[in-house]
């Protein structure tokens, strides 16, 4: 695997500029639906949205158990996303509903514990990043618009440097592997090549910049359908940035203990690396009767959802439970 990206001395050489506080989320819960049945909410207990994001699924989670006074434990590494929700929520907040932790998911179980949480009847995770993050966050994610290059989902986590840093000194070999890897890209030599030649000569320091090289890099024909190209290698660039496949390997493991028995995790990925983690371990977790898996294949949006939620597509919803004590 691609080692983490780490911060060095141009880890806080982009400008970030938080959004004000009175937006709100944009983002719309992907398989809300399904996930509501597969956690089955209405058992009331404890809940962990181990992605709480704007709140969508966990807030849905709360309202279906509300009668049995539900819980829920929201983590998220975007500290402007947990703010936010701190106000929007702020009933559910008072009631004891819903406790917000800022913090990746890869600390799971030292988060849970610090709640108070040693068994919880569901964990959620839905990965990736959000329509927050491609809308407002300032940061990027958009290539449509010019914004600084940063695509960290935590900007204030000193050990992360922005996209643009990397852009600026990674060797084109290195470049290469990351779009090659992370992206799927069949272009990622030559649009590595194209950056290291740019770069040279002024700097790629916004997501506009970015997409305007990548699309110089590729062959003609090529270029009817760019977009995909450019959309593959942002993705590589916000996988390699914040580390998200080492994060998933890091927090699979300790789901199972962090279950009660009879509890589930529901894991919705969208991209084909994560959803091949996730369909791994729950493999290797029935072999050791850990976890028992519930989709034997993975849920995906129904073609209503689709259509009216284009980001909706890729999502591939798999459903695993511990196994009760006999």
């Amino acid at each position: 695997m691609i080692p983490l990206v780490t911060g060095g001395r141009d880890a806080h050489s982009a400008t970030y500029c938080p959004p004000p506080m009175e937006s709100r989320s944009v983002h719309v819960p992907v398989l809300l639906s399904e996930v509501l049945e597969a956690l089955s909410p209405a058992r009331g207990g404890t809940y962990i949205d181990a992605t709480v994001n704007g709140g969508g699924h966990a807030r849905a989670l709360i309202d279906a158990g509300a009668a049995a006074h539900l819980t829920v434990l929201g983590l998220d590494r975007d500290p402007v996303l947990i703010e936010e929700l701190r106000e929007a929520a702020a009933v559910e907040i008072a009631a004891g509903h819903l406790e917000l932790v800022h913090s990746s998911y890869a600390m799971l179980t030292e988060v849970a514990h610090g709640a108070g949480i040693f068994a919880a009847d569901g964990i959620l995770f839905d990965l990736g990043l959000s329509s927050n993050h491609f809308e407002r966050s300032g940061r990027g994610f958009s290539f449509d618009r010019d914004e600084p290059l940063d695509l960290r989902f935590d900007p204030e986590d000193p050990t992360v440097e922005p996209a643009a840093a990397l852009i600026r000194h990674a060797p084109a070999a290195r470049l290469a592997d990351i779009f090659a890897t992370y992206g799927e890209e069949r272009y990622a030599r030559r649009i590595a090549r194209r950056i290291a030649e740019v770069r040279g000569r002024h700097p790629i320091d916004t997501a506009t910049a970015l997409r305007d090289c990548i699309l110089a890099a590729l062959p003609g024909p090529a270029r009817r359908h760019g977009g995909r190209s450019v959309a593959r290698v942002f993705q590589a660039l916000r996988i390699a940035i914040n580390a998200e496949l080492t994060a998933l390997e890091c927090v699979l493991p300790q789901i199972p203990s962090l279950l009660r028995p009879g509890g589930r995790v529901a894991i919705i990925a969208f991209h084909s690396l994560e959803d091949r983690l996730v369909k791994q371990f729950f493999r290797e977790s029935a072999r050791t009767d850990s976890l028992r898996r519930i989709t034997k294949k993975p849920i995906r949006p129904s073609s209503t959802e689709a259509r009216e939620n284009p980001r909706a597509r890729s999502a591939r919803l798999r459903v695993a439970e511990r196994p009760e004590i006999t």
